[in-house]
């Protein structure tokens, strides 16, 4: 992912705390995902989750990890209503523009990976006699990937690179966003009907819909007080809202599980708004910080390939795969997070500027930058 700039105003800055805060959610759909190396089939089989490595220090990621993706849809509304909600609805990117921006930032990886986890699974396939973890293998379910759309109709089952199902959600809400800015409303009322909308459909597509724009709605209460007497009041009772929550919910003893969608739909917003807040690093740091934020999209799509390789060579080799030793852990981890590094500069990067060079104006290519992405 680009790193995330935005050129309107006002309070024009470098958005580091939602590099730090998407890359952290990047890391807990890994942790998440660790445990497919426990699984033979679709299920996991003798896993005891306290005994994965580091539990005591990384139990909310192992436990908790699969919310990073509606943190990630969240700051994927936020950076959208950020860099979007006054060059849309005038006319500076138009849709084609807006299109080739999303196309060529997602779907070179999404084709890459796909096509390497197809020819994978066929060989685990015939070395296991079943699929590794997600089993919808098949030529519809394949079809559907290749328009990035195997989750936009009731779920027949994951397939294939398994975690681009929810980027396939967001592509639609990429769609409706365009089209309500340009044609129906930049009023903040939309987003609450909207967010209403999604919470009455009861499905994925509706949820992502919810915390898209609920993360839209956050970026315009970031803009709106960008120049207002009280915002440094405003911005310390929201600090003081993110670091108080969170215990307070533990020492209360609520079931969290039963109530995360509403908890985090009030506390997420709250925490990209704090996130967002304008913050002075030293040119070392905002590096990695922006490099730590690029790699997100790649390590979202890698992390399962890099899985399915490795489950392939112990099977050659006859050996269980040690998932619960620390060294293992260091080593897939790190794998993962260079992979991720090599392949956004390498990859990812080469590519987006390719296709916007051969589908854009030469000034609307160098003009907008690419909107970062969650994800996923």
């Amino acid at each position: 992912m680009a790193p995330l700039h935005t050129s309107t105003s006002p309070g024009t800055h470098k958005l580091l705390g939602l590099e730090l805060l998407r890359f952290l959610a990047t890391i807990s759909v890994l942790l998440w995902h660790y445990p497919h190396f426990a699984y033979i089939a679709d299920a996991p089989v003798d896993l005891v989750r306290s005994e994965l490595p580091f539990y005591n220090v990384l139990f909310p990621f192992y436990e908790l990890g699969e919310y990073g993706v509606v943190i990630f849809w969240c700051i994927s509304g936020f950076i959208f209503f950020w860099k979007y909600s006054a060059i849309i609805p005038d006319g500076t990117v138009d849709g084609w523009t807006f299109f080739v921006n999303r196309v060529s930032r997602l779907y070179p990886l999404h084709l890459a990976t796909l096509l390497l986890v197809a020819g994978l699974q066929a060989l685990y396939a015939a070395q296991h006699g079943v699929f590794f973890v997600y089993q919808s293998n098949d030529l519809a379910h394949f079809v559907a990937q290749l328009f990035m759309a195997s989750d936009w109709l009731p779920p027949t089952g994951v397939s294939f690179n398994g975690p681009i199902w929810s980027v396939s959600i967001e592509v639609l809400v990429y769609a409706a966003f365009f089209l309500a800015l340009r044609f129906v409303t930049t009023s903040p009322l939309l987003n609450l009907a909207m967010i209403l909308a999604g919470i009455a459909s009861g499905t994925l597509v509706g949820k992502c819909f919810v915390f898209f724009y609920a993360g839209g709605l956050a970026a315009m209460v970031r803009q709106s007080v960008a120049d207002a007497p009280y915002r440094a009041r405003l911005e310390a009772f929201a600090a003081c809202a993110v670091v108080t929550i969170p215990p307070a919910l533990w020492l209360s003893g609520v079931e969290l599980a039963e109530r995360s969608a509403a908890l985090l739909l009030v506390y997420t917003p709250i925490l990209l708004f704090v996130c967002a807040t304008p913050i002075t690093l030293p040119r070392r740091t905002e590096v990695l910080l922006q490099a730590a934020g690029n790699m997100t999209y790649s390590c979202y799509l890698l992390h399962f390939p890099i899985q399915l390789t490795i489950a392939l060579a112990f099977g050659a080799l006859g050996r269980a795969i040690p998932y619960g030793s620390p060294s293992f852990w260091v080593g897939f981890m790190g794998l993962t997070l260079t992979a991720a590094y090599l392949t956004y500069s390498g990859f990812e990067a080469p590519a987006q500027r390719l296709i916007r060079r051969a589908l854009l104006r030469k000034k609307e290519a160098e003009r907008i930058a690419p909107a970062p992405l969650p994800h996923h």
